[in-house]
Formats: C-alpha cells, sequence, structure tokens
C-alpha cells in the first residue's frame, strides 16, 4: 500500500494532480478541497493517498489531510458509493461539514451534491452517523475546527437524548434543526432544553 508521497508539483486541475517522485509522474484523483489546497507547480508537497484496487486497474487517490482520508474511507464503504463519488462528495462538502450533515441528518445538504440522490443520502447517514460521531477527527485542526467539532459532539449528545426521551426522529431532528439556529454555540444540556422548548410548541 502506498501510504504518502513526496514530490514535485508537476501539473493541477481541480480533481486530479501529477506529482514527480524521483522522475517518476504519479496521477493522483483528489478532491477540489485538497487541489485548492496544494502550492503552485514546481513546489514540493506531501500528499497522503489511497491505492483503489478495482479488477485490473489501479488508481491513486491523494488527501491533504488525515481527516479527509479516513472519511473518504467510510464513504467507500459504503454500497453504491465508489471512489469517484467519494471525491465527488468531499470536492462538495469539506469534512467538517459533511460530518455535521451526516450526524444532523441533513439530507439536504448532501443532495445538493452533483450525483448523490436522496436513496444515496440515506444510505450515507444510516451507515456512517455512529462512525463518523466516533471517529478521531482532531489531528491538524486548528482552534476554529476543534470548537466547530465539539459543537458537533454536543449536537449529536443532544439529538440523542431526545431519542432517549422518547421523542421520534423526525420531531428531533426538527427541534435540533431550531435548537441550532437559535444558538449554535450551545452546549448539550442547553441545545436538549431549547430544543424540548420546541418540541412543546409542535
Amino acid at each position: 500500500m502506498i501510504t504518502y508521497l513526496i514530490g514535485t508539483l508537476a501539473d493541477k486541475t481541480p480533481t486530479e494532480i501529477t506529482l514527480d517522485v524521483g522522475g517518476i509522474g504519479y496521477s493522483v484523483s483528489v478532491s477540489s478541497q485538497t487541489s485548492e489546497q496544494l502550492p503552485i507547480i514546481g513546489e514540493s508537497v506531501k500528499l497522503l493517498t489511497y491505492l483503489h484496487f478495482r479488477e485490473e486497474i489501479l488508481q491513486l487517490y491523494g488527501f491533504q489531510s488525515e481527516e479527509e482520508r479516513q472519511v473518504f474511507r467510510l464513504l467507500i464503504s459504503i454500497s453504491g458509493v465508489g471512489p469517484k463519488m467519494a471525491q465527488t462528495i468531499l470536492s462538495g462538502m469539506g469534512v467538517s461539514d459533511l460530518r455535521e450533515s451526516i450526524i444532523s441528518n441533513n439530507l439536504r445538504s448532501l443532495t445538493a451534491i452533483s450525483g448523490v440522490g436522496k436513496k444515496t443520502a440515506e444510505r450515507i447517514v444510516l451507515e456512517l452517523r455512529d462512525k463518523i460521531t466516533k471517529l478521531d477527527l482532531k489531528s491538524g485542526y486548528t482552534a476554529a475546527a476543534a470548537a466547530q467539532t465539539g459543537n458537533q459532539q454536543a449536537r449529536s449528545d443532544a439529538y440523542s437524548a431526545l431519542l432517549s426521551l422518547g421523542y421520534s426522529k423526525p420531531a428531533a431532528e426538527k427541534a435540533m434543526r431550531a435548537a441550532i439556529a437559535q444558538s449554535p454555540d450551545a452546549k448539550t444540556d442547553e441545545l436538549v432544553r431549547i430544543a424540548l422548548k420546541q418540541v412543546q410548541k409542535a
């Protein structure tokens, strides 16, 4: 398995780059999120990779961060989601936003990505909600991103609390959306309190 490549960026597009490693040019598929973070052509770069085997074809996929690679692996574990679609999803939405959309069951944001239909979005949420909540996505995060992760955990815990209180998923989701809109940085207990008020209003 090729874990990473270090070389000179020889060519770059929003979805594919060529990395010159010791005189050998490696074609690597990337998301637009990763492409935007890469340096200009001619500069040195380290790229995390995933080597995908399909019949007789070997294709390298590249990532600027370990978080993106971990989420990519989760996405391709879903039936019907191949590497190309996973890269499309990661191009349409950053890792933090994708995680939040999955945890909050935001199908609308997922289906807004080209090529992702409602059934695929539902499978992504169903199969990845628990996994992506438990996934360690702290490495390499900025302070702002770390704070956002904390918010996501609070939201996930609050949502679980509503379900444990006996509220249906649609009711809990609607209440959570309203609570987050009212207080985006609230901790778990405050989110539950606000959400319960929203449920009582309904």
